[in-house]
């Protein structure tokens, strides 16, 4: 797992220390955002590692941020998501076990579990948001140590997607890649490429020198993998964004997904997601098993 840190000018108020974490399986970033002044910090994203193949899981990749926390004497506030990830597990409620931070999401997570509840014949899934500890709204605020976070709600590739921007960074998830990578999907049920727009918008309304930290990134050209930017440089140099608008961004998003598969987790990783990371429950021979719908996401290119 490669790691990077930016740690310029942290002791400077308002400007957390931030640690991503690649997870080159999923082209995934977690992160580890810190108070200096506390040490006291939240995880956003963590990823419960899974092999489709084998059907395993393991907890290598938290282990990976947990050892960093102790490692720098860190105690964690929050355990965080962005949205109900699609395309890995969340290790949220594997965290929050170990460390006993509580847990949060988007509030509107419940619209993405009444959507999914049906799709996978699910009776018995609460959809009130109860697997998590705190459900946040547009503008909830929070602390981190002695830095104020607040939520921005930012629908468009999920219905429940948020950005969480501490200080002078935002933790953007599937809205913005980095410039060279363009922007999120928006085909997923519940998606809208419209939304997509306006909450990248708000997003680039923050300061030019707000630091940008994506949910994933896929290396165009084979280069290294990245997860830092500013508002500046995204509309500036974003391959989606940068002297478009609205109309040309929803027809270019919308003719992209069509020509996009589905990502090979969105229904291994949805049913665990919309349960806070939490895996099924063992059945009567000591196992745990997913549940597929065959044909539910009708259009889906192959």
């Amino acid at each position: 797992m490669q790691q990077n840190e930016t740690t310029d000018g942290c002791a400077v108020t308002g400007r957390p220390a931030v640690q991503g974490f690649f997870d080159p399986r999923t082209s995934s970033i977690q992160y580890i955002v810190t108070d200096p002044a506390t040490k006291r910090c939240a995880i956003v994203d963590p990823v419960l590692d899974f092999d489709e193949k084998s059907g395993a899981t393991c907890t290598a990749s938290a282990d990976a941020l947990l050892a960093h926390v102790t490692a720098q004497g860190f105690t964690v506030d929050w355990i965080l998501d962005t949205h109900p990830h699609a395309d890995h597990f969340s290790a949220a409620h594997y965290l929050k076990g170990r460390t006993g931070a509580p847990t949060a999401i988007g509030a509107h997570v419940v619209d993405v579990q009444r959507l999914w509840k049906d799709i996978y014949n699910w009776p018995s899934l609460a959809t009130d948001g109860s697997q998590w500890d705190r459900l946040f709204a547009g503008d909830d605020r929070f602390g981190i140590g002695s830095l104020e976070a607040r939520v921005m709600f930012s629908p468009g590739h999920t219905m429940a997607s948020v950005t969480y921007v501490v200080g002078d960074a935002a933790f953007i998830h599937d809205t913005l890649f980095m410039p060279d990578g363009g922007t999120a999907r928006t085909d997923f049920p519940g998606g809208s490429a419209c939304s997509l727009w306006a909450s990248i918008q708000d997003i680039l309304a923050l300061p030019d020198d707000t630091r940008l930290f994506t949910g994933h990134d896929y290396q165009p050209g084979g280069r290294e993998p990245s997860w830092e930017s500013t508002v500046a440089e995204q509309k500036r140099s974003n391959i989606h964004v940068a002297g478009s608008d609205e109309a040309a961004f929803v027809a270019m998003r919308e003719a992209r997904d069509r020509t996009l598969p589905m990502p090979k987790l969105i229904l291994h990783a949805l049913q665990v997601n919309i349960c806070g990371g939490r895996l099924p429950e063992p059945e009567d021979n000591g196992r745990r098993y997913l549940k597929f719908p065959l044909d539910a996401l009708k259009g889906a290119c192959w």
